[in-house]
């Protein structure tokens, strides 16, 4: 757990505007929540829907949360808490829109995410692989589909674990082509 605690300790969350419309700093607990880290020790559920996610618009806090999902990747969580955080990064990584605020200060919240993703490549890629739950590992895949640069690759990856991809995975209808990160 120290990793993610590191991490969402490395940004000023109260100086973020939040989707709910008050400062991100409950942001920081929240993320901790659904990693089971501080009092309560077990994982539990929190949406961040509407407060750094929504169908059209990634809001401030988006880069950030991003950034903790993936140390919550690479750190000790539980499997329902890396099952979140997985779903999260999805969030993350398929957001289409910035919050006008963060539009007007020149931000492209999307960009921001996928770029950084693309540093937790081999972290997803170990997800896929190793096979642990396959709900996880075709979450792991859609996300590979928008920020791998290495079309080849993926594909490679999706012969090997075709047997435990979904099948939206194996059959690639959830690449999104239009969507790699530029390298």
């Amino acid at each position: 757990m120290r990793l993610i605690e590191m991490e969402i300790a490395r940004h000023y969350w109260q100086g973020m505007l939040c989707g709910c419309g008050s400062s991100g700093e409950h942001l920081a607990g929240d993320l901790l929540q659904l990693a089971g880290g501080g009092s309560r020790q077990e994982p539990s559920h929190v949406s961040l829907e509407e407060h750094v996610w929504s169908p059209v618009v990634l809001w401030e806090p988006a880069p950030a949360v991003t950034s903790v999902a993936l140390a919550a990747l690479a750190d000790d969580v539980t499997p329902k808490a890396r099952g979140w955080f997985l779903e999260l990064l999805q969030c993350m990584v398929a957001g289409e829109g910035t919050d006008r605020g963060a539009a007007r200060r020149g931000l492209d919240l999307p960009e921001l995410c996928r770029n950084r993703a693309v540093q937790g490549l081999w972290l997803l890629y170990e997800e896929v692989m190793s096979n642990r739950s396959l709900g996880d590992a075709g979450t792991a895949f859609e996300i590979l589909t928008v920020v791998e640069p290495d079309r080849i690759r993926l594909q490679r990856v999706r012969e090997i674990a075709a047997d435990w991809l979904p099948v939206c995975c194996r059959t690639g209808l959830c690449d999104d082509d239009l969507r790699v990160v530029d390298r």
